[in-house]
């Protein structure tokens, strides 16, 4: 601990050091170690600080994972406050959380103070859902339009048609944030499509067909159900509950007289609510 040190007058003894003294002797090295490591920190912040301004052009670098859901809440809430021009939404279900349609709100207003204009697409159920009534008594009108469609695609959201935000895996607890220009591109003409082909919300559904009495919504049903669809798929692409979907198909059973699953097949194609050759054996499980 070299509190002692040889005696110069006479090496067979040892004299005694200061502690104070003993201290600093020992701390010596450790400090200029210290001092090295903070110039050395230092050296390569200044050689690497120009290289942080310059911006990526790898498109590799275009697609970041986020993992978890706080990390693509914040990430979605702080890129629709910094909106200016556009947000564009599709949401797949029919009836968003009570959460969901709060931050969602949130966002929404963030943005249209900056100036932004927002477009929503939800699937038919959602003009059920009294939390998107809400949602839309609480936004301006005039910077909002809303459509619905019988299918969308997943969870999908473009901001100032710069960035796009899609899940990455099925819980959606992890997500991409891309801008890579030209698949925020792909993604924005992907999202025409839908708008294009949606009902806007201040309009009714397209009536029925005539040749038999059953709601729009059974004869999206009846199209899936003629791909030889699962009930769980046919409700996922719905956007409503398997036990809602299967009432609806009962319904349309016993609207149409069908006494099996197989007999519904060849009355939707007589019906002529799905056209002929396109019906396929039924899935029932």
């Amino acid at each position: 601990m070299a509190l002692v040190h040889p005696d110069p007058m006479d090496a067979e003894w040892l004299r005694p050091v200061p502690p104070s003294a003993a201290l600093a002797h020992l701390l010596l090295p450790i400090t200029r170690e210290i001092h090295e490591r903070v110039r050395l920190t230092t050296a390569l912040a200044d050689s690497l600080a120009p290289l942080t301004a310059v911006p990526s052009r790898d498109p590799n670098l275009s697609i970041t994972v986020l993992e978890g859901v706080p990390l693509i809440s914040t990430v979605l809430r702080d890129a629709s406050a910094a909106a200016t021009k556009e947000i564009l939404t599709a949401q797949p279900g029919g009836n968003r959380t009570k959460d969901e349609m709060s931050q969602g709100l949130m966002n929404s207003m963030a943005a249209i103070e900056r100036g932004a204009r927002l477009r929503h697409i939800y699937q038919h159920p959602a003009r059920y859902s009294p939390r998107l009534k809400d949602y839309m008594t609480r936004v301006p009108a005039d910077r909002l339009e809303v459509r619905t469609v019988e299918q969308t695609v997943e969870r999908l959201i473009i901001i100032d048609r710069e960035m796009a935000l899609i899940p990455a895996n099925a819980q959606r607890t992890t997500a991409l944030e891309i801008r890579h220009p030209a698949l925020v591109t792909y993604l924005i003409q992907v999202y025409d499509v839908l708008w294009a082909h949606g009902t806007p919300l201040t309009e009714h559904l397209p009536a029925p067909t005539p040749r038999a009495q059953v709601t729009s919504v059974q004869q999206s049903i009846a199209r899936l159900l003629a791909e030889g669809t699962t009930d769980e798929v046919v409700a996922r692409r719905m956007g409503i509950g398997v036990r809602t979907c299967r009432a609806h198909i009962a319904k349309l059973m016993h609207t149409l007289g069908a006494s099996s699953r197989t007999h519904l097949g060849a009355l939707l194609v007589q019906s002529g609510l799905v056209a002929a050759g396109t019906t396929r054996p039924p899935d029932t499980r």
